[in-house]
């Protein structure tokens, strides 16, 4: 699955580290999401755009629209 993990956390400065300890994951985990490696969990993925204040729809593109575009 697509997103915008890297672009979102580098527009506010974040390390993968200062990511990872506002989200309480690892940030091997942060590194994973962001080069697609691993889709998170529905209460992570609510977390991360709880944190951005964006939608989910806003950060993670599903695999089904990559095709329709």
């Amino acid at each position: 699955m697509k997103n915008r993990l890297r672009v979102l956390r580098a527009e506010r400065g974040w390390s993968q580290g200062d990511l990872a300890d506002r989200l309480q994951v690892s940030r091997q985990s942060v590194n994973a999401i962001e080069t697609g490696r691993y889709d998170p969990s529905l209460p992570l993925a609510f977390r991360i755009a709880e944190l951005f204040d964006l939608k989910i729809e806003d950060i993670f593109t599903s695999p089904s629209r990559e095709t329709d575009a």
